[in-house]
């Protein structure tokens, strides 16, 4: 599933296309993953792209004025999530249509945006200007913004497992399986960890390893493990910086021991037994049914 740094890898590459383009047709195949499908037909032809910019992992397209009909919400958002499988692409209109396009914005350049999804488990809305507030409300915290004190106050007070709250899109918006294991590997700490039983240290080393893996993903535009590619459609190469991810039965980078996968917060989650050996508190066999019992982001 595409995550923070995959999102944001698009949401460049749009932005070096879409911004000051206008759309001049919508064409749809399925529409079981869109919001109000005849709305988006009917009001975003005319509609001028003003911006592209990311909200935890939705891609938000800013769009002008309908015909210069102007009232307090003729600015509206194009909202995109891309769920598992969902790709965004600029593409010229004479190009063959991959299998599983479902939406076309023919652009008024000769070029169409189109929405491809294999799975169909994205979303697409619009949003009105006024309403985004509120949309944006129902996230958490921006991960690459929030203070290391911020941070150490908010994850140090809940009694859940540290992996559930990086999952937590209410809690970090954009952080998925992929970047939440690999920060808990570079900060040694075991997935299933009670955030509060943290120390101050460890939640300061949590907080910097979230933002060093993001940035250093975002870097690389991003993890093509299956179907991610960005607006031009090429891969990213963060996966071959994953010390973790997918890594079980491997060696570890650090220690040499296999890295190991078990069910946290109802993910895989891949970990080190070394480097990040699990929470002395609790045995094993008390620790597995509560495992399996958690909630994921």
């Amino acid at each position: 599933m595409p995550e923070l740094p995959e999102v944001e890898t698009v949401v460049r590459g749009l932005r070096l296309s879409l911004p000051g383009r206008t759309i001049v047709e919508v064409r749809f195949g399925k529409t079981d993953f869109v919001d109000n499908p005849a709305e988006i037909a009917e009001r975003l032809p005319g509609a001028r792209v003003a911006s592209v910019t990311r909200l935890g992992k939705f891609i938000c397209v800013r769009l002008g004025s309908n015909g210069g009909q102007r009232t307090p919400d003729s600015e509206t958002f194009l909202v995109v999530h891309l769920g598992m499988t969902g790709q965004l692409k600029v593409i010229r209109s004479g190009e063959a249509v991959a299998p599983h396009t479902h939406v076309f914005f023919v652009l008024d350049d000769g070029r169409e945006l189109r929405y491809t999804d294999i799975r169909r488990f994205g979303r697409m809305l619009l949003i009105p200007e006024s309403g985004l507030a509120e949309f944006a409300g129902q996230l958490g915290i921006e991960p690459l913004e929030i203070s290391a004190e911020e941070f150490r106050r908010f994850f140090g007070s809940r009694r859940a497992r540290v992996k559930a709250l990086l999952l937590d899109q209410k809690v970090l918006r954009g952080i998925g399986n992929i970047y939440a294991d690999e920060s808990l590997f570079r900060a040694r700490l075991h997935p299933a960890q009670i955030a509060e039983n943290l120390t101050k240290k460890q939640l300061l080393a949590l907080h910097g390893a979230v933002r060093q893996v993001l940035t250093e993903a975002i870097r690389s535009r991003g993890s093509s493990i299956s179907d991610y590619v960005d607006s031009n459609g090429q891969r990213g190469e963060f996966q071959l910086q994953h010390r973790v991810y997918q890594r079980d039965g491997k060696p570890c980078f650090r220690c040499k021991a296999k890295i190991k996968r078990v069910i946290v917060a109802g993910r895989s989650s891949h970990f080190c037994p070394r480097c990040q050996p699990s929470p002395r508190r609790r045995s094993k066999k008390a620790l597995k049914p509560r495992m399996h019992a958690d909630e994921h982001g």
